[in-house]
């Protein structure tokens, strides 16, 4: 299957329905990606598949048509409350995107009722709209759907309403079965029909997505789809058109080349990737300060309701800065990012091309760069050699200006900056012990002097990582007053002494003349009954 090409859609071996024909004229797709000529006519024939493409090689598609044409070649019309597709995928963003690609084809056709069931929504809401409208083609997170096949008591039996499904598929599949959605994935399983077409779709093939195509797949085809040339040979997983760099620079000099770097570019957009969420709130709020001129938002997986509205004012904009973690990694589709920059680098390998894969998407042009420390220069090597993903060396900018002194001064002014800081620095720490590649990325060797200075962090939170290290040439947090910790010193001695005065009036009180009208005493506790042990 490597060599298959790009074919107009009605060249396919199964016809296409002419409103889906019509339907993809009107998305501006005439032309088949290779995984799309590859992975469609076998579908449409009753075929369970695993398929494997780079990033951003239009594997949506892949899905969504063979979905439409098997549900269209039922013999038995689907009824309003009866299942027959269902789409799982790892996150709420790529769920939003998939629901929107099929919505394009069902309005063609009425007679499929769709439905979308993610997290940050109310779940009774979700019922009464399956109830009222019904739902054929379901587009679902793990958790979400694993909720509704417990809501019996609430009048949905989605048990009864999956037993018509002719189609499941598993999108970003290798993250589906991380930690935390093997469960969910599994127990589903147990309520769909085993006779049914199963599709497993990712960029990375991994032993617990082999071990799922061997447990949930019959006589499964396995499709290996890679670009020609240069990356055919090499069977590189990042898209021909992306242009990969990277940057070698201290802890202590990473943000000023960052927020250079945003400024000389501040027409186009980005994608900047943190390791936590905690460094998405505290650099977020940094940039929005530097950065007057340019929209910034910020999203990240703790981000309960305000998600889904953040992702999709992002896809609007012409320019912008989106600052995320890995949650905006996966199979995302935003038009016209320019840049990827990963300020940290990822916890595993294949993370690290799902992150450039945002950019250079189905035959368009991109440019990812990713910051490393002097320690971590292996890691290019590393990829190269893992992931099959080579990168160019970008030297650094010249004539950058020293932003950490800003965020000292913010830290100073405000608490809340302070605390963000704090948090974002512990968290770094911590991801940076659970490196999946802990022989590049060693936490030992880790300056932590130098790292605080980057956080520009005003003294060294207590951890257990920190234990034993001395930091001299470090600034000590007594040696800075600060005015949010003068008030908050000046509310303690006021409430302390507020207090004190009140005991004592109180005591004053109680043998004086007004000691039976006002008691402003100690309220004694009551005598414990029973003897004391």
């Amino acid at each position: 299957m490597e060599h298959v090409t790009e074919g107009a859609w009605e060249s396919l071996q199964v016809p296409l329905h002419p409103r889906v024909l019509g339907a993809l004229r009107e998305l501006g797709f005439p032309h088949m990606t290779p995984v799309q000529s590859a992975t469609i006519p076998l579908f449409m024939k009753n075929k369970d598949v695993a398929a494997e493409a780079v990033t951003g090689s239009g594997k949506t598609l892949a899905f969504v048509i063979p979905i439409l044409e098997i549900l269209l070649r039922r013999e038995e019309k689907l009824k309003k409350n009866q299942v027959g597709a269902i789409v799982i995928t790892p996150t709420r963003e790529l769920a939003i995107q998939i629901d929107e690609v099929l919505s394009h084809f069902t309005k063609h056709f009425p007679q499929f009722s769709q439905i979308l069931w993610i997290g940050g929504r109310n779940p009774g809401e979700d019922v009464e709209r399956f109830k009222q409208h019904g739902g054929n083609i379901i587009v679902a997170t793990p958790g979400r759907l694993e909720d509704m096949f417990r809501r019996k008591a609430e009048g949905l039996d989605l048990a009864s309403c999956v037993k018509s499904l002719d189609v499941l598929v598993l999108d970003e599949a290798d993250r589906l079965l991380d930690m935390g959605f093997e469960a969910s994935i599994n127990t589903i399983l147990e309520f769909l029909p085993k006779q049914r077409r199963t599709g497993l779709f990712s960029a990375t093939q991994t032993q617990e997505v082999e071990n799922l195509v061997r447990a949930g797949l019959r006589n499964p085809v396995r499709i290996s789809v890679k670009e020609k040339g240069v990356a055919a040979s090499s069977t590189q997983k990042t898209p021909s058109r992306l242009e990969n760099h990277y940057m070698i620079c201290k802890a202590d000099e990473k943000f000023n080349q960052l927020v250079h770097f945003l400024r000389s570019r501040q027409q186009e957009k980005h994608l900047v990737f943190f390791s936590t969420c905690a460094c998405v709130e505290y650099y977020g709020k940094a940039l929005e300060a530097l950065l007057k001129k340019v929209k910034i938002l910020c999203i990240h997986g703790k981000m309960k309701y305000k998600r889904n509205k953040i992702f999709m004012e992002f896809r609007k904009l012409q320019s912008g800065i989106q600052v995320c973690t890995d949650v905006m990694a996966r199979g995302i589709d935003i038009p016209e990012v320019n840049w990827v920059l990963q300020y940290d680098p990822p916890s595993n390998a294949s993370a690290f091309v799902h992150r450039c894969g945002r950019t250079a998407r189905i035959g368009h042009g991109g440019s990812a760069l990713v910051f490393l420390l002097p320690m971590e220069e292996a890691y290019i090597n590393f990829l190269a050699i893992n992931q099959k993903c080579p990168l160019q060396e970008m030297s650094l900018q010249r004539n950058t200006i020293d932003l950490l002194p800003k965020l000292r001064a913010m830290a100073l002014a405000d608490r809340a900056v302070f605390e963000k800081g704090m948090k974002a620095f512990v968290s770094f720490v911590q991801a940076y012990a659970k490196h999946e590649c802990s022989l590049i990325f060693r936490l030992k060797d880790l300056d932590f002097a130098g790292l605080a200075r980057g956080f520009a962090l005003l003294r060294m939170p207590r951890m257990p990582e920190l234990r034993g290290k001395q930091f001299p040439d470090f600034v000590q947090w007594t040696s800075i007053p600060t005015p949010f910790h003068l008030k908050i010193k000046l509310e303690k001695n006021r409430g302390r002494n507020f207090w004190n005065k009140k005991e004592k009036r109180g005591q004053k009180m109680k043998g004086g003349k007004n000691s039976s009208k006002i008691k402003l005493g100690r309220s004694r506790r009551p005598k414990r009954k029973g003897r004391r042990r």
